[in-house]
């Protein structure tokens, strides 16, 4: 390993830890809590949602910021090399989600949060809400499918030797053959 490879390594790890996050909550909530909506109502939907909403929108918060600095930086370090689009991918689709969540999802987590009363109102909120985070979960998805992406390529590289990779893009390029007479 070059000297600066670690920390370099470390970072892309990093990003690689927090697309698997929210790709597991994500798909935790279209597999396991999508189901159960059709039996919330305004006297149960308060304690099965707004506590854990909260909880995560907190935590998540602070995620996001530090996935926005490290796809940067690793976008920063790959700008010479075909990597650096897995990073852009993932910097992108993480504004993208984050721009969604604070347009449309927080308004909805916010009137859940002050009480609805109204069922047909609760019907309404929940099936927006669940169709804007199906979408925020495709983001999260390619996201993550981003940073997998970027592990693929380093690891189908280095696989490689050094001289059959003499694209500057990481690509390799078949040998010339020698004319022989």
């Amino acid at each position: 390993m070059k000297r600066g490879d670690l920390p370099h390594l470390a970072n892309a790890c990093l990003l690689f830890l927090c697309t698997s996050m929210y790709l597991g909550t994500g798909w935790s909530l279209i597999l396991f809590t999508f189901p159960i909506a059709p039996q919330l109502t305004v006297d149960n939907y308060y304690l099965q949602f707004v506590p854990q909403v909260q909880a995560a929108t907190r935590f998540f918060t602070g995620m996001t910021a530090v996935m926005l600095l490290s796809a940067g930086v690793l976008a920063w370090r790959e700008r010479r090399s075909a990597l650096r689009w897995y990073p852009l991918l993932v910097l992108l689709s993480v504004v993208v989600a984050t721009l969604l969540t604070r347009i449309f999802i927080f308004p909805y987590n916010a009137e859940m949060a002050s009480g609805i009363t109204s069922p047909e109102r609760l019907a309404e909120v929940l099936g927006a809400w669940m169709r804007m985070n199906r979408v925020r979960v495709g983001l999260w998805t390619v996201q993550w499918l981003g940073m997998l992406g970027y592990f693929v390529h380093r690891v189908l590289r280095a696989e490689r030797p050094a001289e059959a990779r003499s694209s500057r893009y990481g690509l390799s390029l078949p040998r010339r053959r020698e004319a022989h007479a």
